[in-house]
């Protein structure tokens, strides 16, 4: 008997060894799959960043400026090393590109927000809150259709990021055409300590790290 109660005791630290051993192996496989997930998130965050850095004024002079410093490089070349100057108008000739779609980027958004807020559901948003309703999914699609018209694919964008709620979306939406935070509450008929924790906790998740909600907006307002 006492033989038997010893193979059972025995199996059963076999099975609770094993247990912990696959735990272990799980939770290592599930932090590596979150630590994947979060620098996912940063490339995708830091090429839209390159992206506006590049479409602002300031990334257009400082490709103007790299323009100027090639042309003298190639004239002083003259004749000379024809493959270098070849190298040297080709990069002169990608800037000139990459300058001119920036241009006409920078130059879209600059009319954006006129177009938005003369948009007719920008106009019944403004009716919405002096009756103090919220939004409905008619009027959320009209919006999206709207704000993905003059900030081309900013919802796959935002889904591109983080796999949002239903909620974390519309408050990004109305955060986009900068509605103050008391009206996203009204607007999604939630608090606005609900507002401004669900813009912190987007920032976390996208990022990796703690913001305020004002970081949040500021991410959005430059998509």
């Amino acid at each position: 008997m006492n033989e038997i109660l010893t193979q059972r005791e025995w199996l059963l630290l076999l099975i609770v060894a094993a247990s912990y051993v696959l735990l272990f192996v799980l939770t290592v496989q599930n932090s590596r799959r979150k630590v994947l997930d979060l620098q996912e998130r940063l490339n995708k965050v830091r090429a839209m960043q390159e992206e506006q850095q590049a479409q602002s004024r300031e990334g257009i002079d400082q490709n103007r400026q790299k323009i100027v410093e090639l042309e003298a490089l190639i004239r002083k070349l003259g004749d000379e090393n024809s493959v270098l100057k070849l190298e040297l108008e080709e990069k002169k000739t990608r800037l000139d590109y990459t300058n001119r779609m920036a241009e006409l980027e920078s130059e879209k958004r600059s009319q954006a927000e006129s177009v938005i807020f003369g948009s007719d559901i920008y106009g019944h948003i403004q009716r919405l809150l002096d009756s103090g309703d919220c939004m409905g999914n008619d009027e959320w699609r009209r919006l999206e259709q709207v704000v993905n018209s003059v900030y081309t694919g900013f919802t796959e964008r935002l889904y591109g990021l983080y796999r949002m709620s239903e909620q974390d979306y519309h408050v990004s939406l109305l955060v986009k055409i900068r509605l103050q935070p008391k009206d996203i509450a009204t607007l999604t008929a939630h608090s606005k300590e609900s507002v401004a924790s669900t813009r912190s906790r987007l920032y976390q998740k996208v990022f990796g790290v703690k913001g305020s909600s004002k970081d949040w907006d500021d991410f959005l307002l430059g998509l």
